[in-house]
C-alpha cells in the first residue's frame, strides 16, 4: 500500500499495529518484528509517533512480540509531556514480567505526574507484585486501589488474592477473600491455586466444599495440584475419576498432566505412564515433564528416557529433559552417559536455564547466580558460606554428592553443591540483618531447588532459629525449627 503511493492515517497504523500481534509461530514473529521495526521507522519519518496513540500502539506490539525492552522504553521517553494513563499502563505491562521491579517504579513516577491509575492499570502493577520477593509492594498497591475508590472490585480482588499468595502471604490472600463483597468462579480459584501453592491440600479440598458458585475446568486444575503437592493420591484421583460424572467438566491436558504427576510423586510411575497411553489427545510437554520428574524422584532410568526423548521432539530449545536426564545418570554413578547427554545438548545448542535467586533487604532485591562471582560481595558470601556449613555439618548435614554433575573427588562435588544461589541467597540475609532478630528470610528461586539444598535450608532454620521461606518454580517451602511444609514431598 505504501509503496504503491496510497496514503495512510493514524487509523491505518493502529490496525496494521494491532495485527502485528496475531502471530504465534518463531517465523512469524521474526517477520512481525522486523516489520515492527520498519513501521516504527516509517511513522518517525512521517511524525505519527508524536500521537500518544501510535506511540502506545507501537509499544504494545513490540512487547507482544518479544522486542527489546529498551526499545519499548525509548518510544515511551519520546512522548514526554504528552502521556496519559493508557501509554503509562502499556509501558508498566511491558515490564511487568520482564523487570517487575521496574513496573513498580514507572507506576510511582505515573503518580508522581498526577495521573490516577484505571482498573486495568492496577491490575498489571499487581501481577508485577505477584513477581516480587515480599508482600511490601502489593500492600502499597492495595492501600492506593482503596483510596482510588476500587476497594469493591472484584477483578482487583482476585488479582490481589494472586499477589499475596505468590509473595508468600496466604493469610493476607485469605483476609481479601473473606472482605469481597462480591465473589465470581475467578476468585474462588485464586484462593484454590494459593492454597495448592503452599501445599495445604487438607485447607483446598475443604475450601472447595465451600464453593457457592459453578467450578471450571481450572478449579479441577487447582484441586489436583494441591493434591500432587501434598501427596494426596487417593483424594486426587477420586476428583479425576468424577469431575465429569458430577460437573460435566471433562479433562484437558493440564488435567492429565496433574495427574501424572500426582501418580508419579507417589512412585505409582507405570501406572502413571499407562494414563498417557490412554489419553484422548496428544501428550504435551507438560505431561512428559510430569512423567520425567517422577523417573528423577525413584530413579527410573527406562521410561525417564522415554520422556526425555518425547520432551526433546515437542520442545527441541528446552534443556530440562538433557538436565534431568544427565542427573539421573549422575545420581546412578553412570558418569560416562551423562557426560554423553551433556555433549549431545551442546551440540545442538542448548542451554541450561541457570539458576537465579533473589532476597530482598533493606528494601532492595538482590540477585545471586550459582557460583556466586557475580555479586560485589561475592568473597565475604562464600567465606560465610563455609562457615556455615562447618556448623550444619555437625547438626548432621551431609552434601547430597550423588547430584554433582562430574566424576570428581568428594571433596570437589561438595564445593559444586554449596554454592547453589539459593545457599548464597540465605547467607547474604543472614550477614545483612540483625542476630537474633528472628526475621523471616525471603528466598525467590527460578528453578526447582535440590535435594541438597532442600536438607540445607532445613537445618539452618534450625541453626539460626529463624524461618526460611523459598518460593521455587514449582512451590512454597516455608522451613522452620528443622522442618519443611512440604514434609520433604515435593
Amino acid at each position: 500500500m505504501h509503496r504503491d503511493g496510497i496514503g495512510f492515517d493514524r487509523a491505518t497504523l493502529l490496525s496494521v499495529f494491532s495485527s502485528l500481534c496475531g502471530f504465534s509461530n518463531d517465523n512469524g514473529v521474526d517477520l512481525s518484528l522486523k516489520c515492527c521495526f520498519q513501521l516504527h521507522c516509517l511513522t518517525i519519518k512521517t511524525g505519527f509517533i508524536s500521537e500518544i496513540g501510535v506511540a502506545t500502539a507501537l509499544v504494545k506490539a513490540y512487547s507482544n512480540l518479544g522486542g527489546e525492552v529498551a526499545d519499548c522504553y525509548s518510544i515511551f521517553l519520546e512522548t514526554s509531556g504528552r502521556r496519559d494513563v493508557v501509554s503509562w499502563t502499556g509501558i508498566i505491562t511491558t515490564f511487568a514480567e520482564r523487570d517487575p521491579g521496574e513496573a513498580i517504579f514507572l507506576f510511582c513516577q505515573l503518580r508522581q505526574e498526577g495521573l490516577a491509575p484505571d482498573r486495568y492499570t492496577f491490575s498489571i502493577v499487581l501481577k508485577a507484585c505477584a513477581c516480587l520477593v515480599t508482600e511490601r509492594h502489593a500492600l502499597a498497591v492495595h492501600s492506593q486501589l482503596i483510596r482510588a475508590g476500587f476497594e469493591n472490585d472484584t477483578v482487583l480482588a482476585n488479582a490481589l488474592i494472586h499477589a499475596y499468595a505468590r509473595c508468600g502471604s496466604i493469610e493476607l490472600s485469605k483476609q481479601v477473600f473473606d472482605e469481597m463483597v462480591l465473589r465470581d468462579t475467578v476468585s474462588w480459584n485464586s484462593m484454590l491455586k494459593a492454597y495448592a501453592l503452599h501445599g495445604q491440600a487438607d485447607e483446598a479440598l475443604q475450601f472447595f466444599v465451600q464453593m457457592d458458585v459453578q467450578p471450571d475446568a481450572t478449579t479441577f486444575v487447582a484441586l489436583l495440584s494441591a493434591c500432587s503437592h501434598a501427596g494426596a493420591v487417593e483424594e486426587g484421583t477420586k476428583i479425576f475419576e468424577t469431575m465429569f460424572e458430577n460437573y460435566g467438566i471433562s479433562p484437558q491436558l493440564d488435567h492429565f498432566a496433574c495427574m501424572v504427576d500426582i501418580l508419579g510423586r507417589a512412585g505409582k510411575i507405570l501406572e502413571a505412564e499407562k494414563l498417557i497411553r490412554k489419553m484422548p489427545m496428544e501428550p504435551d510437554s507438560v505431561v512428559w515433564s510430569a512423567l520425567l520428574g517422577a523417573c528423577r524422584k525413584h530413579g527410573e532410568t527406562q521410561l525417564a528416557n522415554l520422556a526425555a526423548t518425547k520432551l526433546k521432539e515437542l520442545d527441541p530449545e528446552n534443556s530440562l529433559g538433557y538436565v534431568v536426564m544427565s542427573n539421573i545418570y549422575c545420581s546412578a554413578g553412570s558418569y560416562k552417559e551423562a557426560g554423553l547427554v551433556r555433549k549431545e545438548m551442546k551440540g545442538l545448542g542448548v542451554r541450561k536455564k541457570p539458576g537465579l535467586s533473589w532476597t530482598e533487604i533493606g528494601n532492595r532485591v538482590h540477585e545471586f547466580a550459582s557460583g556466586g562471582q557475580r555479586h560485589p560481595q561475592g568473597e565475604a558470601i562464600r567465606a560465610n558460606l563455609e562457615e556455615l556449613v562447618g556448623q550444619l555439618k555437625v547438626l548432621g548435614y551431609v552434601p547430597e554428592t550423588s547430584l554433582a554433575l562430574h566424576d570428581v573427588e568428594e571433596e570437589h562435588k561438595e564445593e559444586q553443591l554449596y554454592y547453589h544461589s539459593e545457599k548464597l541467597a540465605l547467607v547474604f540475609a543472614l550477614m545483612n540483618t540483625r542476630s537474633g532478630c528472628g526475621g523471616v528470610i525471603r528466598i525467590i528461586k527460578n528453578i526447582r531447588i535440590c535435594l541438597d539444598c532442600h536438607n540445607f535450608m532445613k537445618l539452618a532454620s534450625e541453626l539460626v532459629k529463624r524461618e526460611i521461606v523459598v518460593r521455587d518454580s514449582n512451590r512454597f517451602h516455608h522451613f522452620k525449627k528443622g522442618l519443611c511444609s512440604c514434609n520433604d514431598y515435593w
